[in-house]
């Protein structure tokens, strides 16, 4: 894997750390990558539906990870927010 914002010579030795953790500590870190990931996209669907119920930003983010027609057989439809 090459990253374009990190030097060569730091490059090698993230990697070689890497090769050396643990399996454990992999994915430890694997999990805490879909932490973030998930806190993120929580954020980004509160923000783009600031009146949305947390049970309906969970619903919305069953959408993402799912897709539409999954989540609602799931999870049921979305319900319309009122105006």
């Amino acid at each position: 894997m090459t990253y374009s914002d990190t030097h060569p010579a730091a490059e090698k030795v993230l990697n070689q750390l890497l090769r050396q953790a643990p399996v454990w500590r992999k994915l430890q870190m694997l999990a805490d990558l879909n932490r973030t990931a998930h806190q993120l996209a929580m954020e980004g669907l509160r923000e783009k539906f600031p009146e949305a119920s947390e049970t309906d930003i969970r619903r919305h983010l069953a959408d993402l990870l799912l897709g539409p027609e999954l989540a609602e057989k799931v999870y049921g439809p979305l319900v319309p927010q009122q105006t």
